[in-house]
C-alpha cells in the first residue's frame, strides 16, 4: 500500500483555456478539488507556496477551509518558504487549522526555492543575521518553529493580565498535540535530507534535486531517501518516518488525455541551475496507456522507496478533469503496482 495524494502550484492566469481565471477561483477549486480527491479514495491534498506570483501563497486559510469540509484526507504544503515566516505566528496558524481539520495537517516546508523577486524575503521585513546566508536563516526559523510546536511555555506572564493566566510560563494557543510530529521538509540535497532525519522531520522530495553524482534522477533520489532513513534510525526517534516523492504521471485513457498529454511525456531526465551556480537535475514526466505506465514506473527506485506519492496535477484545467486524472491513476495504474 502506498498514500497517493495530489500536489497542486495553484497558477491562475486570465488565458481563455484556464478554468482559473483569478485567485478567487484557483482557491475555491482547491477546495472543491480535495473534497472530490476524498471522495474518491485520494490520501492527501498538498500545495504549493510561491510568494509575488499569480500562485497560491497563503496557505492556512485554504488548509483550514479544507479541513471543515473534509473529514478524512491528509491536507498538507509542498512547501512553505520559512525563510518569509514569522516562526510564532505560525506556531499559531498551523495549530488552528490542524485543530479545525482534526489533527490532519502534514506541513512541509524549506529553506525555499528560487524566487520570482531578489530576497523577496526581505519585502516581509526579514535579514540574515551577520555570518549567516538566507539559506542558513531559513533553517534557523524551521528550527525555532519545530521547538514552538512542542507546547512548552516560554514567555514570562504579566502580573496584571486581562484574563486569569495559568501557573508558569505560557505557550502560543492555540496548540495542536501531535502537530510536530507531521513536519515534512523539503530537501534538495542528500546533506539536507539527513539534517531533517536529525531534527525528526519526514522527507519531501521533489522532482527536482541537486545533481550530487551525474546517476539518473530517480537512482540519486533513492539514494537520498536511503541516506535519510539511516539518519532517522541513527537518531533513535521512537516513530516511523514517512518520506514522499512528486510525480508528473498522466494514464491515457481518452482522446482528451492524448489531446492534453500525448506530447507531454520525457523520455529522459533534464539538467539546469538553480540559483545560477548549483546544477540540478530534473525528473522526468510520465504520459502513456495505463500498461506502459505501470512498466515505466516500476522501474522508479525513488517511487519504490517512498511511502506517499504526489501527483502534480494540471490546476488550471479545472476540477472535472482533474478529477479524472486522478481517477484514473487510482483505477488503472495503482493496482497493477500493488499502491491499491
Amino acid at each position: 500500500m502506498k498514500k497517493i495524494g495530489f500536489l497542486s502550484f495553484g497558477h491562475w492566469a486570465n488565458h481563455p483555456a484556464y478554468k482559473t481565471r483569478t485567485a478567487s477561483d484557483t482557491l475555491l477549486q482547491s477546495i472543491d478539488l480535495a473534497v472530490a480527491a476524498e471522495n474518491i479514495g485520494l490520501d492527501g491534498a498538498y500545495f504549493r507556496v510561491h510568494h509575488f506570483a499569480a500562485q497560491l501563497a497563503s496557505p492556512f486559510p485554504l488548509l483550514a477551509a479544507i479541513g471543515a469540509k473534509t473529514s478524512r484526507i491528509e491536507i498538507g504544503t509542498g512547501v512553505i518558504d520559512m525563510r518569509y515566516e514569522n516562526p510564532m505566528y505560525m506556531v499559531e496558524d498551523a495549530g488552528a487549522a490542524d485543530l479545525i481539520s482534526g489533527g490532519r495537517l502534514q506541513l512541509g516546508i524549506s529553506r525555499g526555492s528560487p524566487e520570482q523577486v531578489i530576497d523577496g524575503w526581505r519585502y516581509f521585513g526579514y535579514e540574515h543575521a551577520v555570518g549567516e546566508n538566507d539559506a542558513d536563516m531559513g533553517r534557523k526559523k524551521a528550527l525555532e518553529f519545530l521547538d514552538k510546536l512542542n507546547g512548552v511555555g516560554f514567555a514570562e506572564p504579566n502580573p496584571y493580565p486581562m484574563f486569569p493566566n495559568p501557573p508558569g510560563l505560557l505557550r502560543l494557543e492555540p496548540h495542536s498535540e501531535g502537530l510536530r510530529e507531521r513536519i515534512w521538509w523539503g530537501a534538495a540535497s542528500n546533506a539536507t535530507a539527513v539534517w531533517a532525519a536529525e531534527n525528526g522531520m519526514h522527507l519531501q522530495s521533489s522532482t527536482l534535486k541537486y545533481d550530487e553524482s551525474g546517476k539518473p534522477f530517480h537512482v540519486q533520489q533513492a539514494e537520498q531517501i536511503r541516506l535519510y532513513k539511516d539518519a532517522w534510525k541513527k537518531a533513535g526517534h521512537q516513530r516511523e518516518p514517512r518520506v514522499s516523492v512528486s510525480r508528473s504521471i498522466f494514464a491515457i485513457v481518452t482522446d482528451q488525455d492524448r489531446y492534453y498529454f500525448g506530447q507531454q511525456a520525457k523520455a529522459s531526465d533534464s539538467f539546469g541551475y538553480i540559483e545560477s551556480d548549483k546544477r540540478a537535475i530534473f525528473g522526468k514526466s510520465y504520459a502513456a496507456e495505463p500498461n506502459k505506465l505501470i512498466e515505466e514506473l516500476a522501474r522508479d527506485e525513488a517511487i519504490q522507496e517512498a511511502d506517499t506519492l504526489l501527483l502534480t496535477i494540471p490546476n488550471t484545467l479545472g476540477v472535472d478533469y482533474n478529477v479524472h486524472v486522478l481517477s484514473s491513476i487510482l483505477q488503472h495504474v495503482a493496482p497493477g503496482l500493488g499502491w491499491r
